[in-house]
């Protein structure tokens, strides 16, 4: 199984927005959409890919997983990362967490909702460490969500 990760473009927005949706739906029941299914389309296309690092990992041409990055406020953020629920347990998502520590020279950090365990010890397993919880007041779901930071030594 031959993994190949490279920047995403205009024309995977739609299989991204596929990956995207079945990992939330799969992973997160209790951190409803907000957003349609054509809305998220339509923000991956016109707003993610455009505006921030967005990668994408492949195999045999079928797009497995996803990640956003970006720098702001003094941090560089990973904001989005996602795996088709099938691709999960192989190594990917680490993959793509190393990527972000090598493009991400400042502090980075990521929100994870409270209820993802298995997300809250992935990122803790990679060095993140949780600085702040919150009742989810705001975030778009309203879940409650903790702040993590990985900082370069």
């Amino acid at each position: 199984m031959t993994v190949i990760y490279r920047p995403a473009t205009f024309d995977d927005a739609a299989n991204i927005t596929q990956v995207y949706l079945s990992s939330r739906k799969t992973f997160l029941p209790y951190a409803p959409l907000v957003h349609s299914d054509e809305n998220i389309r339509k923000w991956i296309t016109n707003t993610l890919i455009p505006t921030e690092r967005v990668s994408i990992a492949e195999i045999n041409s079928n797009i497995i997983g996803m990640m956003s990055l970006s720098e702001h406020d003094d941090f560089g953020w990973i904001d989005h990362l996602y795996l088709d629920p099938t691709s999960v347990g192989f190594g990917i998502g680490s993959s793509f967490v190393d990527q972000a520590k090598d493009e991400l020279k400042s502090v980075i950090r990521l929100y994870a909702f409270q209820k993802n365990v298995k997300c809250r010890r992935f990122y803790e397993r990679h060095g993140f460490q949780a600085i702040l919880s919150s009742d989810g007041s705001t975030n778009e779901e309203k879940c409650p969500d903790v702040l993590y930071e990985f900082t370069h030594t």
